[in-house]
């Protein structure tokens, strides 16, 4: 490949170039079966011109773009799995997007279906180019292109991979950024893909990026217990290792680490300190075994090991029978090994294990067809959400999220046929499942050959038969009822069509009385009206009138009024001096002048509120969150910041500190030290004599074994007056840890 990059190109160094030979001729390797004969030659031509061109470059963090697109690819081959029409591709799109080549070319040389993932590519790129992908104006559009072409996704993924690898190289604005999208959508999608591996690495590296002291503490915990941890796996192992052997199985066994990312979960969720979680490894069984032998050769060594170590009956998951809708197969048992710990064990087959590990494309070698891992019903309902006009943007992003992780219970129709659902579902959403009209329809179900309500939770295994009447529609209260997206979807879609009928049907009326007492409407004063009255649209005015909470006749009498008061003349005009309008308002925490706080790109003077639950204050790495009280500023390192990354990544927006900071945040600190009466003393002195610092409260608690804790409420200008008091205080004498208080 050294013809392709010869020394005319000086934006490569010697070093990259040698990688970029590296990487081709692998990437040749993993695709050399796929290809079509003319295709080496094709690409090889292709290349030459592109290098030449320099279309690829590097970006504005200096990394090399021919470089990040071979990396692309060779993730969506190797770790993904796809083949000729994706990654011919993903090399080619950026050369037609900046018009070096054109699609007609492409077309010619590599067929249609190449030019349609090209076009799809660059309508993605397209959004990337204006902003990131999540926000409302985006998402909308970025769903569209990911609902018309699996692949999309999967190259995206695969991107998005790519780039996280590339992080140290990325300034931290860019990489936070990154990592908040990745947490939000990539990771999820390649969760419902059945791209494991690939997800928990995401996870674990957007874990990194936000939150980089958690990880470095859970890597080295990590670290430190992995001799300890190796040698119980090996006292675990080894007596089922010698009984597979003698039942003639052919098999490997090993013990698996847990993601990082899973870990700080799993250590908010159980609020437990690092030593106090059980199941930081599972043990995988993987079984060399024909398919026809797959399901009992597993059931077997479920047996075997049962038999040895004493299995918990509730935490039984058995995807064998039926696999997830994204085609995972898996025996999950949960065993109490030696030392009365709890162990999980997975047990499966080498193809299962394949497909846990690759997702769809292992599945579409295994399987040859692309239905059976329930991808095509996942992304007909996103086409449907997304084809419904009057759906929020937020709502959507949520819902598709949501959706996205969430575990699935299966239960059974009157004659048999099999329903996934996602756990915690009602049997309104299994009548939304099985047809929108059965939905609406719904006022009851018999679960089982009982009796229940629309809102019954459905457990594994039920059959249920929905009870349904024609005079029923749907409720807005049905909305706290249900949790799949295509019910609520449903719902919200009916709602609206209703209450559109119901404001034609207000509006009408309402013309009918100004009509009936001779009124000519004033359509600017009317809209006055309705903004004066509180209404935040038209439509909600309509409704009141609909609903029977405002009466018409009430509403065209304060519309009367208000038209005499703006028509009458004023008996009394006061004169005041403009320097007497002074108002006064409830202190909030906004950007001023002297301290400013950028918001999103280069938005300044936006009001803000610091949030409580972390207290920032000037210098501290924040971030913005969209609540419905307006923008909340969070630190970084925040109790609440990977939750909302989680679950509300449409919210989040950039920040950061501009100007100079003021005297006026307000930070507790927490000192434990030894409990002598002249350590407050010597406390509060430093606090006095610090410039700028004022000490507001403090509260002493004193211990009896010689230990006191006391909490010292300080002002201060931001984090660089912190850290020098905070040193300041640790060297007093008698002190053992200074902390800072979140709020």
């Amino acid at each position: 490949m050294d013809d392709i990059l010869s020394d005319k190109q000086p934006f490569f160094t010697a070093e990259e170039k040698k990688l970029f030979c590296s990487k081709y001729r692998e990437l040749l390797r993993n695709l050399y079966s796929f290809l079509e004969k003319e295709d080496l030659s094709k690409m090889k031509s292709l290349m030459n011109e592109v290098v030449a061109k320099d279309c690829y470059g590097r970006d504005r963090n200096g990394i090399n773009g021919l470089l990040r697109n071979i990396d692309t690819a060779l993730i969506a081959t190797s770790e993904i799995g796809l083949k000729r029409t994706s990654v011919i591709a993903l090399l080619l799109y950026r050369p037609v997007m900046k018009k070096l080549i054109t699609i007609e070319e492409i077309e010619k040389l590599f067929g249609s279906d190449v030019t349609l993932i090209i076009n799809r590519l660059m309508k993605t790129s397209d959004l990337y180019a204006r902003n990131t992908a999540i926000n409302t104006e985006n998402f909308h559009r970025l769903l569209f292109s990911f609902a018309e072409d699996v692949r999309v996704i999967l190259i995206m993924i695969a991107d998005r991979l790519c780039l996280m690898r590339l992080g140290k190289q990325l300034d931290e604005t860019n990489r936070t950024r990154l990592a908040m999208e990745v947490l939000y959508l990539y990771a999820p999608l390649a969760h419902r893909l059945g791209l494991y591996t690939i997800k928990s690495e995401l996870e674990d590296l957007s874990l990194k990026y936000t939150d980089p002291k958690q990880y470095d503490f859970i890597k080295q915990k990590l670290n430190e217990t992995k001799r300890s941890r190796d040698a119980y796996i090996d006292e675990f192992i080894s007596p089922i290792r010698k009984k597979l052997e003698e039942a003639g199985l052919k098999f490997d066994i090993k013990g698996r680490t847990k993601s990082i990312y899973s870990i700080n979960n799993k250590l908010k969720k159980q609020n437990v300190p690092f030593e106090g979680i059980y199941d930081l490894f599972a043990i995988r069984v993987i079984l060399d075994t024909p398919l026809e032998k797959e399901r009992s050769d597993c059931w077997q060594v479920y047996s075997i090991i049962t038999d040895m170590y004493q299995p918990n009956p509730k935490r039984l998951k058995d995807w064998i029978s039926i696999p997830k809708s994204n085609g995972y197969e898996s025996l999950h048992i949960t065993v109490m090994g030696p030392q009365n710990k709890w162990v999980e064990v997975q047990i499966r087959t080498r193809r299962m294990d394949e497909i846990a590990e690759r997702g769809l494309a292992a599945h579409w070698k295994y399987k040859g067809v692309r239905e059976e891992t329930g991808l095509d019903e996942f992304l007909t309902d996103v086409r449907a959400a997304l084809e419904n006009k009057g759906t929020n943007p937020l709502d959507l992003m949520q819902e598709f999220k949501m959706d996205l992780y969430k575990d699935e219970i299966y239960v059974f129709t009157p004659t048999g046929e099999l329903i996934k659902l996602p756990k915690g579902a009602t049997v309104l959403d299994f009548a939304f499942a099985i047809h929108t009209k059965v939905g609406s329809k719904c006022i009851s179900a018999k679960v089982n050959a009982k009796n229940v309500p629309i809102k019954y939770v459905l457990n594994n295994g039920d059959t249920v038969n929905v009870i349904t009447s024609p005079s029923q529609s749907p409720k807005k209260d049905w909305l706290n009822i249900v949790v799949t997206s295509k019910a609520r979807v449903k719902i919200k879609q009916a709602l609206r069509e209703e209450e559109a009928k119901a404001v034609d049907f207000a509006k009408e009326m309402l013309q009918r009385r100004f009509k009936n007492r001779k009124i000519d409407v004033d359509e600017p004063v009317l809209m006055r009206y309705i903004k004066k009255k509180g209404f935040k649209t038209v439509t909600d005015f309509y409704v009141e009138i609909s609903e029977e909470r405002l009466d018409p006749n009430v509403a065209i009498d304060e519309y009367l009024e208000m038209i005499r008061k703006e028509t009458e003349p004023s008996d009394h005009t006061e004169v005041r001096s403009a320097n007497e309008y002074v108002t006064t308002t409830e202190f909030q925490e906004i950007a001023t002048q002297q301290d400013v706080l950028v918001i999103d790109k280069n938005l300044t003077g936006i009001e803000y509120k610091l949030a409580k639950c972390c207290n920032p204050i000037y210098g501290d790495d924040v971030f913005g969150f969209v609540s419905t009280q307006g923008i909340k500023i969070h630190r970084m390192d925040c109790p609440n910041a990977q939750e909302m990354f989680r679950r509300f990544g449409y919210r989040i927006i950039q920040a950061r500190w501009s100007g100079k900071g003021n005297s006026g945040y307000v930070v507790t600190l927490r000192v434990i030290g030894r409990d002598d009466i002249g350590i407050v003393t010597n406390i509060t002195s430093v606090i006095g004599k610090e410039e700028g610092i004022t000490l507001r409260s403090l509260n002493i608690d004193s211990a009896a074994d010689g230990i006191f804790q006391g909490n010292f409420t300080v002002m201060v200008s931001g984090t660089a007056a912190l850290t020098v008091l905070t040193k300041k205080i640790t060297a007093v004498k008698g002190v053992k840890t200074v902390e800072r208080l979140n709020s």
